[in-house]
């Protein structure tokens, strides 16, 4: 399998698990461990079987201080909520945090992120979860509580669970030692999912007279931004292994223990 697995949660937009993937060797990614999705603001155990049936026991929530208190997580019963900040030291909320927002606005929306500069903005945001402190903090801590032997599942997500998320399942994988092929698919994977729970935003932001482009920049998954995120890493660092001990400070038996949780044999 190359992308991840879809569960069909009531309440959870975007909710997907990466087991199944496969990895050099005939290996794949073990099932059940490593979850992602959008914002858990909805959710409703209680009425979300598929959901329930995770048994997630830690919640990383990578997004903002007002994304947070906008839309507070409703984290399932006996689950650690652990806040892993991704944009915590960029300047306002980050684009890819603020321009989703601007969609309430088509006019300011028109003015400001016309002629390219939405993707343009979202490019600049994955080359900081890459660079910035916050995000390296973040996403060592997502690392390691994957890494956490006996923690059982782990759900990481942002809003829509494409940018910030979609990063942090390209770090995984990579130091799961999937390949590149792999990496882009599973990060492409998720676009239909994201473009159906925020059709209807997109269509209120055009009956608006909203530029078309401005939405599908903001609430696509695109892989020039991936490869903004994958080319920072290679100029500054070089690879995967590099930037995971020297870009986030991740020690050899951190990623030894996330490998032998999340990598089943053939």
């Amino acid at each position: 399998m190359q992308h991840s697995y879809f569960v069909d949660s009531a309440t959870v937009a975007n909710l997907r698990d990466l087991g199944g993937i496969d990895l050099p060797g005939g290996a794949r990614v073990r099932p059940g461990l490593a979850l992602r999705s959008g914002q858990l603001d909805r959710l409703d155990p209680s009425g979300d079987p598929m959901f329930s049936a995770l048994g997630v026991r830690t919640v990383v929530d990578l997004r903002t201080e007002l994304e947070r208190a906008a839309f507070p997580d409703r984290v399932p019963g006996g689950a650690h909520l652990l806040v892993a900040d991704v944009l915590a030291d960029q300047a306002g909320s980050g684009a890819t945090a603020a321009l989703a927002a601007a969609l309430t606005d088509p006019a300011a929306a028109n003015r400001t992120l016309d002629r390219g500069r939405a993707a343009a903005a979202v490019c600049e945001d994955y080359r900081a979860f890459v660079t910035s402190p916050a995000a390296r903090q973040a996403y060592k801590q997502l690392i390691t509580a994957l890494a956490h032997q006996g923690g059982g599942p782990v759900l990481f997500h942002c809003t829509a669970g494409k940018d910030r998320t979609g990063w942090g399942a390209t770090l995984i994988l990579l130091l799961l030692g999937a390949d590149l092929a792999t990496v882009r698919t599973e990060y492409l994977s998720v676009d239909p999912a994201v473009r159906a729970h925020y059709g209807p935003l997109v269509e209120r932001f055009t009956a608006a007279g909203g530029d078309p482009e401005i939405a599908d920049a903001v609430l696509s998954v695109r892989a020039e931004y991936l490869d903004a995120a994958l080319d920072t890493l290679a100029d500054h660092w070089g690879d995967p292994e590099s930037y995971a001990r020297a870009g986030l400070g991740l020690k050899d038996d951190t990623l030894d223990s996330l490998r032998s949780r999340l990598v089943e044999a053939a």
